[in-house]
């Protein structure tokens, strides 16, 4: 924003500055005019100054100091005053040495106070020249103001811009600083909390596949054991990025990919038919991959905690730019365990599918199943 007093000072020239062509116009009106009711004569000299008058006043814009010298010679020769002042504008707008604007301002005084007789100059040596000479340069000194006041706006302006930059910047910086901080302290908690209760529940795992004597139940027991080793694993894969703020090159345990599919249905111990077509690895970006992975596991999560029993499908096809996930279950043949969540699962694989300018659909199916559907692109954007 900018201060009252220059903004309500320079809002007409503001909007002149935004309609050069009718500030064309306007400014050649008002020559022409200041030359028809001050013309002297029709002689060769006085037509040729104001003709050098209205050149330099076309040609204020891009040499406005050439132009203000051509301006020069009217001003006492054939007493257009118009040209010459609204050159001194232009120049005082986009000029910053003080000592050029000092000199302009003093030679147009002067010439404008000479008194001319016959095509020559005399000076009088009474008062009235001090007071013509005093009139002139106030006359020449309001456009300079004028064109000073107007710069310096323009540059109070851009400064002001400046600092907001700065101090955006510096609150991105801070948010950062915050986030990293509180990306520690989750990390710390996961790590002590977390890591920690899955720890147990593999060695117990492994403890009660060693010592149980039925099949069944070393399977079973094998099967928790690999589920715990595994979701340590991703744990302490995710408490790394927290700790790292989010690298993408953190050179740690690979991500899941399209080719461990088969391995997630079948640690899933859901009955699931999967019919996957998969796109070859060069034609797949890892971050579609990713992101089909993690739709799966959500709705094979979603499915044993909500729908036991239930059957699925597991759908995986693809063409030429997208890869179609489709994951449907049908109504739950066994009771449903209490187990915690925290609701925001299909938000998160809808959030990471948009990011990837993919679709996302998910909703119950009148069977009183459920559906989930994510269309990829094969490539990231």
């Amino acid at each position: 924003m900018s201060p009252a007093v220059p903004a309500v000072l320079t809002s007409p020239v503001q909007w002149f500055r935004r309609h050069p062509r009718v500030t064309d116009v306007v400014v050649v009106v008002l020559a022409a005019a200041d030359a028809w009711f001050t013309w002297p004569g029709r002689g060769p000299l006085v037509v040729g100054c104001t003709v050098l008058g209205f050149v330099g006043l076309l040609l204020r814009r891009r040499w406005p100091l050439p132009a203000f010298l051509l301006t020069l010679p009217a001003v006492p020769v054939s007493g257009v005053l118009v040209a010459g002042v609204v050159v001194l504008y232009v120049l005082a707008e986009r000029t910053r040495d003080r000592r050029i604007l000092t000199g302009c301002v003093l030679t147009w005084a002067v010439l404008a106070s000479v008194p001319w007789e016959g095509g020559r100059s005399s000076w009088s040596d009474d008062a009235v020249s001090l007071v013509l000479f005093a009139y002139a340069a106030a006359t020449a000194a309001a456009p300079v103001l004028l064109g000073q006041l107007v710069q310096a706006q323009r540059e109070l302006a851009r400064r002001l811009v400046e600092i907001e930059q700065v101090t955006a910047h510096q609150q991105q910086l801070y948010a950062e600083k915050v986030l990293a901080r509180e990306r520690t302290r989750l990390a710390r908690e996961m790590h002590d909390v977390v890591s920690h209760q899955v720890t147990l529940i593999v060695v117990h795992a492994g403890g009660w596949e060693a010592t149980a004597r039925e099949e069944d139940v070393r399977q079973a027991a094998g099967v928790v054991r690999r589920l715990g080793v595994r979701t340590l694993e991703e744990l302490r894969t995710m408490v790394t990025v927290l700790r790292l703020s989010g690298s993408e090159d953190l050179g740690l345990t690979p991500s899941p990919t399209l080719a461990d599919l088969r391995d997630l249905v079948r640690d899933s111990e859901i009955e699931v038919v999967l019919e996957a077509h998969l796109p070859p690895a060069d034609r797949i970006g890892l971050p579609p991959q990713r992101a089909v992975y993690r739709v799966v596991q959500e709705a094979l999560t979603n499915v044993r905690k909500h729908s036991p029993g239930a059957r699925t499908r597991v759908c995986v096809q693809h063409d030429d730019v997208h890869v179609t996930v489709l994951v449907e279950n049908g109504p739950p043949t066994l009771p449903a365990l209490s187990l915690p969540g925290s609701g925001t699962g299909l938000v998160g694989l809808r959030e990471r599918v948009e990011v990837l300018d993919g679709r996302f659909e998910a909703g119950p199916v009148p069977d009183g199943g459920f559906r989930v559907r994510a269309v990829v692109p094969l490539q990231s954007p």
